[in-house]
């Protein structure tokens, strides 16, 4: 494969967040590298943080590898051990099965980016550390519940009923 031109692969807005909730990682977008690149085994992306945008809601993988790397900007790391500051050359690694939920968080007043890659499985499990809250990943469809399975509630993810 030659080499990918970056200016030519579209950021992805959005997120399969519920509710409110997807407001959470607002100013956050992703260039699927991967994907453009015709990777089948492993996901790579660059992602975009405006500054007080979050990557995600604090969460870890049952079922995937995770690896980040800052590629420009300062971040801050949120994990289980509390928060670390992240500028451009810094790694982290997340091992599947490790419940220490982690995100990155822009403080700064500059956009930052950060490429993150993860293994590709047919299923996946993650859970949300700070909620009461996990999403199964199969087919390509995202089922959000509690993290005993059952349904989440209007006032768990933020919607008026």
């Amino acid at each position: 494969m030659p080499k990918l031109d970056l200016s030519q692969i579209p950021a992805r807005d959005g997120t399969s967040y519920p509710g409110r909730l997807a407001a959470c990682v607002a100013g956050r977008s992703a260039q699927p590298l991967g994907d453009a690149g015709g990777l089948s085994q492993y996901g790579v992306n660059l992602v975009h943080l405006e500054p007080g945008a979050l990557s995600s809601l604090r969460h870890y993988h049952m079922e995937q590898d995770e690896f980040v790397m800052v590629t420009a900007g300062a971040l801050v790391l949120v994990d289980d051990q509390g928060e670390q500051a992240m500028n451009p050359g810094d790694c982290a690694a997340f091992p599947k099965g490790d419940a220490n939920g982690h995100h990155l968080i822009n403080r700064s007043d500059a956009p930052a980016s950060f490429l993150v890659i993860g293994t590709r499985t047919a299923t996946e499990t993650a859970i949300y550390s700070d909620l009461d809250m996990m999403v199964q990943v199969a087919d390509d469809i995202s089922s959000y519940t509690r993290k005993d399975g059952s349904p989440l509630t209007a006032d768990q993810i933020g919607d008026e009923t």
